[in-house]
């Protein structure tokens, strides 16, 4: 009798030891949506990604042939004693990668794949004398066609023929769709200089000193502010006449001179010389600042070739068709059969409905609004990682694993709606999702939570709650139960009066329209906290990262506006900072310490223990970077690449250092507190921010930096932490250490979605620094999505009330009370639910 064998039903862990997770054992539910919950630094993406991912990625590609997996770059073996019965693992991560210059909305989502197969075969094809061949069957089998005018016999071109990355690309352009030209406003930047002074700026770095004699030659007062030549005068130094003349030339820096012929090169061509020329990115660098983009003026930016345009279908080519939104593509394309003859309508209809397929999965998640032209690079973190989901669900997968890495990063809750339908249907599908995040609304949509803590860091990494949504919410342990269930607090801050919003002033903000932001006139009251809001696409970047901050900064700085900001009235105000979730460092030897200032300190205080002086040591010494003792074998990086030739390269921590980076040397050299406890700096260095603190107590100017970063809501994170690896809010919450303590009424701080990666009991630590920066005076302006920090807002500007070309306004603005009273307010409704 054959025994019966039941599927598993959860993937085993037993003894994950991934970066702070403390052995710990948990069964995760297949087939299930299983959100993992937990504060910042607890252990949650090391569970996720670090385990879950890491083993159903590395044992799939195991299963591949060694010759294959040569090319394939895959993950180390996780830190595990035992991981059974897990899936072969997908991860859409937080970050996806930013892509290349001509990767669009379109070819990341493939869509422009079957648009371009319409054109190829549906479409109206010219003949090589102008004339328009009808859609037939002879087109879409890719039979030679004759014209029925001329009796030209061409071929219509193929999908390929048609794309600009291969064969339709514009021949101007290269396919990108924009042209660097000479930007003539930076060609002399102060003109109150002379010529001599080297008021024309590419020829102090792009060009030979001696221009200056050559351009006093060809007529040009080289002795006066470049502002006071006449219109002749400042013509032949833009664009002169490439003539050779006889100067009499002498070198500044010796005495040496001559006379020699030589040919003038005006400053725009000395750009345009300079920019043939380039070879490497430090050459470009060099031309960069004397550039501007601009719109291909062959293609219209459209990146396509003439032939490519050629072709119409439904009266339009295709690169109209791809400036139209996806919501505005898709009726559009629904519309493409019944325009054809009828023996072509089934074709049509297969074509059509694998566009459709795609676009309706895309739209679900709120991308409706985004143009198929609409260049990658320009996209948010949110819409990349939407991309991806979206292709992820259209692949129609059985058995994968997919481990979401915060999936609402950058999604207004009405665009939360879509993403839970589409885990809905990739569970649907016989899929297990594993959901890293700490959006409410989403991780309700789990059906088992996991629930990592209860501190972050070292405090970290136990599981301290699992179960259903109302076990959780039952459960005492648990710190997401109270939020999930909706008795928590959320009122942080005691917020302005509406009576006294604007009492300390006013910044005024007058705008034309750019991009889809249609004309704008708006007030952010000085001194309190603003929460600009909307669905995504609405706007809310472009005002304020692309309209207000550079208004700002040119008002500051006595520089010129942006061309579309039409006016700023900032009185009072003398900066402007920015605070993003853009990574710190480029490599490892960027660390907490080093970033945060303390650890140039701490080489000075172990620059003058008595160990130190008796060895010779100076404070320069103790840099992992150049100094003397840091380690020789890894360079003071603390860990080693091994080549395993067709296994993926393998990190693992020095074997001389340990990982501290220090020679052992370093160790024998220690600083002694006034209550006798000793430490070396590579035991500093290992400790986190709380520990440190303890240890520090006698310096006062370590301690005290060590205490912000306390205060926000950093203490987790070690000394020796590589910043490049910290979340974007960490990265936030660090950039931000600097600026804490000190009288901001002169300052606007604008933070742009610092909730990312912020658990809601992190949001209410952001929020209490919010508050300790009004305190100080400043002014603080957030680009948010969270509910909770939209509702701690003393004003709220709220855009829409769509995205893309149904955005563009600011649909309400007021108090937390007034935004939620207007109906016009997508924001609102949701703020009543709340």
């Amino acid at each position: 009798m054959k025994e019966l064998h039941t599927a598993p039903a959860c993937i085993r862990v037993r003894g994950a030891r991934v970066h702070n997770l403390k052995n710990i054992d948990v069964d995760v539910p297949l087939n299930k949506i299983v959100g993992i919950a937990g504060v910042s630094g607890s252990g949650k993406s090391s569970l996720a990604l670090g385990v879950l991912y890491a083993e159903g990625s590395r044992r799939y590609l195991e299963s591949l042939s060694t010759y294959t997996r040569r090319r394939m770059t895959g993950a180390a073996k996780a830190q595990v004693d035992e991981v059974l019965y897990v899936p072969a693992a997908l991860a859409l991560h937080q970050r996806p990668g930013v892509p290349g210059i001509r990767s669009t909305f379109g070819t990341g989502t493939e869509l422009l794949n079957s648009l371009r197969l319409m054109y190829s075969r549906l479409a109206s094809h010219r003949c090589p004398n102008g004339h328009y061949v009808a859609p037939s069957l002879a087109v879409a089998a890719g039979s030679e066609l004759i014209c029925p005018e001329c009796g030209e016999h061409f071929y219509a071109p193929s999908a390929e023929e048609l794309a600009f990355n291969s064969q339709g690309a514009c021949p101007k352009c290269g396919g990108t769709g924009s042209v660097h030209t000479v930007n003539l406003d930076t060609l002399v930047p102060d003109e109150s200089l002379t010529i001599d002074e080297g008021a024309v700026a590419p020829w102090n770095s792009l060009m030979w000193s001696l221009m200056t004699d050559v351009c006093r030659e060809m007529g040009v007062r080289t002795d006066v502010p470049f502002r006071d030549l006449t219109e002749r005068e400042k013509e032949i130094v833009y664009h002169g006449p490439a003539e050779k003349k006889h100067i009499f030339y002498k070198a500044k820096k010796t005495n040496q001179a001559g006379e020699l012929d030589f040919t003038y090169f005006n400053a725009v061509y000395t750009v345009e010389n300079a920019l043939a020329k380039v070879k490497d990115d430090k050459g470009m660098k060099r031309v960069e600042r004397f550039l501007k983009e601009e719109i291909c003026p062959e293609c219209g930016g459209s990146r396509l070739s003439e032939r490519a345009r050629a072709a119409k279908l439904r009266g339009i080519g295709l690169e109209a068709a791809c400036r139209m939104t996806l919501g505005e593509l898709a009726d559009w394309v629904d519309g493409v059969p019944a325009s054809l003859p009828k023996e072509m309508r089934p074709m049509a209809e297969s074509i059509c409905e694998s566009f459709r397929s795609a676009a309706r999965r895309l739209m679900d998640l709120g991308l409706s609004y985004l143009s198929l032209d609409r260049a990658a690079s320009t996209l948010s973190t949110g819409e990349r990682q939407r991309m991806q989901l979206a292709r992820a669900v259209r692949n129609r997968t059985t058995g994968v694993l997919y481990v979401l890495d915060e999936p609402s990063i950058g999604l207004h809750p009405s665009n939360i709606v879509g993403l839970n339908a589409v885990m809905q249907d990739l569970i649907a599908d016989g899929n297990s999702v594993i959901l890293v995040d700490h959006d409410i609304q989403i991780l309700a949509e789990s059906d088992w939570i996991i629930e990592m803590g209860p501190e972050a860091g070292a405090g970290g990494g136990h599981v301290i709650a699992e179960g259903s949504i109302p076990e959780i919410v039952a459960n005492p342990a648990s710190m997401i139960g109270p939020f999930l269930s909706g008795k928590a607090d959320t009122r942080i801050r005691c917020q302005a009066a509406e009576t006294d919003l604007f009492s300390l002033g006013k910044i005024h903000l007058s705008t034309a329209q750019i991009h889809t932001v249609k004309p704008l006139e708006t007030d952010i009251p000085k001194g309190r906290l603003t929460v600009v809001t909307g669905v995504s696409g609405s706007g809310k970047t472009t005002m304020v990262l692309e309209s207000l901050v550079p208004g700002l900064q040119a008002v500051t700085t006595g520089t010129k506006l942006p061309e579309h900001v039409k006016g700023i009235s900032a009185e009072g105000i003398s900066h402007v900072k920015l605070i993003d979730a853009t990574p710190i460092g480029i490599n490892v030897r960027s660390t907490v310490a080093t970033y945060a200032n303390v650890h140039d300190e701490l080489r000075k205080v172990f620059a003058r223990t008595a160990d130190a002086k008796r060895d010779g040591y100076k404070a320069g010494d103790f840099s992992y970077n150049t100094g003397a003792l840091r380690c020789p074998i890894c360079d003071g990086t603390g860990e080693i690449s091994l080549d395993v030739q067709f296994l993926p390269d393998v990190d693992i921590p020095c074997t001389e250092c340990g990982g501290s980076r220090y020679r052992k040397k370093t160790w024998q050299i220690r600083y002694e507190t006034k209550s006798g406890k000793q430490y070396s700096l590579p035991e500093l260095m290992e400790m986190d921010v709380h520990t440190a603190l303890e240890a520090t107590k006698d310096l006062k100017t370590v301690h005290q930096r060590l205490e912000i970063l306390e205060k926000l809501g950093l203490g987790y994170l070690t000394l020796g932490e590589e910043t490049p690896s910290l979340s974007g809010g960490e990265a936030q919450r660090l950039k931000l250490a600097s600026e804490m303590g000190k009288g901001q009424s002169d300052s606007v701080f604008v933070f742009d979605e610092p909730t990312i990666g912020l658990h809601p009991l992190d949001v209410r630590t952001l929020l209490q620094v919010f508050q300790t920066l009004v305190d100080n005076g400043a002014t603080v302006l957030v680009i948010e999505h969270d509910l909770d920090v939209i509702r701690n807002a003393d004003y709220i500007i709220d855009m829409g009330p769509g995205g893309g070309e149904a955005g563009g306004y600011i649909v309400a603005a007021g108090t937390p009370a007034q935004v939620a009273a207007n109906p016009e307010s997508v924001t609102g409704k949701y703020m009543q639910k709340k």
